[in-house]
């Protein structure tokens, strides 16, 4: 089955939020939603997730899950925002613990915060299938960039977070705390053992030099063939050699301090204070 696509690109974070309709009803899915932050004043906008709910609306949509690759770092998810307004179940890959317990003790978040998953209405592993209406979808653990990485592949739609990106830019970072390259090595080869006419829809694009324009659609086959960190003739050793090296000289994201508590909550802001207040936590020399 050939799954109808349509991304959302948010400038803001070079992020690409899909939705991923049942060509023979009304049935969907939204991959890796976005809620816009301010970092500067501490607001929040919901341009993006509006911008996504019209279009559910105009289409007549039934949105049935609100997936999650991994736990971003570099924006928030509009999940509790667009299940509040269209319906669907949150779901992300099981090992959401691992980084709930990771981050927790970073931002000191103590024994009230859960780290179980249980803000989230579905925890996948590996292995495991759901329908989108008549769409089957199938559960990739692809780890590597965050221990809680997942592919989802519908139909012939591969949405695989930031594990790749376009064949011309490559592939995740993974310095993060949980990540490995040699984890993320092996997860890439997951992806492209699929059919060479897969889809491939990444994450992010940051427009490589001597591209004009963002995209984020490509195939399994363009990736094995041209990919300038794992295609071709590219070896593990090799791969992770560079992978350590040019994440040594990467800095943290931009918003990964406040993405990070937010998205380890299923995109719920931490709990307000007595005053109804909600504060983010900065931690000094902590990431």
């Amino acid at each position: 089955m050939t799954p109808k696509v349509t991304g959302f690109f948010d400038d803001a974070t070079n992020t690409i939020s899909y939705v991923v309709q049942d060509p023979e009803g009304s049935a969907c899915a939204i991959v890796d939603s976005v809620l816009d932050f301010d970092y500067a004043s501490g607001r929040t906008d919901t341009k993006s997730a509006d911008a996504i709910i019209a279009f559910v609306r105009e289409n007549g949509l039934d949105v049935q899950w609100l997936l999650e690759t991994h736990v971003h770092a570099d924006h928030l998810s509009a999940a509790p925002y667009l299940q509040e307004a269209l319906g669907g179940k949150v779901g992300i890959g099981d090992r959401i613990q691992v980084v709930q317990d990771t981050f927790g003790k970073v931002f000191n978040e103590g024994t009230e915060f859960q780290r179980d998953g249980s803000q989230f209405d579905k925890l996948f592993v590996e292995g495991d299938s759901f329908h989108i209406g008549q769409m089957r979808a199938d559960v990739l653990h692809t780890p590597g960039h965050t221990p809680a990485c997942l592919t989802y592949v519908i139909g012939d739609a591969a949405f695989v977070g930031d594990t790749l990106f376009m064949p011309d830019f490559g592939t995740a970072r993974c310095d993060f705390p949980g990540g490995s390259s040699e984890v993320l090595y092996d997860s890439v080869q997951k992806i492209l053992s699929l059919p060479d006419q897969t889809r491939i829809f990444v994450g992010h694009d940051y427009k490589a030099p001597g591209r004009d324009d963002y995209a984020w659609e490509t195939t399994v086959g363009d990736q094995k063939a041209g990919n300038v960190h794992v295609g071709g003739d590219a070896t593990k050793d090799s791969f992770v050699e560079m992978r350590d090296a040019r994440d040594a000289t990467l800095a943290m994201p931009k918003l990964i301090i406040p993405s990070l508590q937010v998205n380890m909550r299923a995109g719920q802001m931490p709990p307000a204070d007595e005053e109804g207040k909600v504060f983010l936590k900065v931690p000094v020399n902590g990431l």
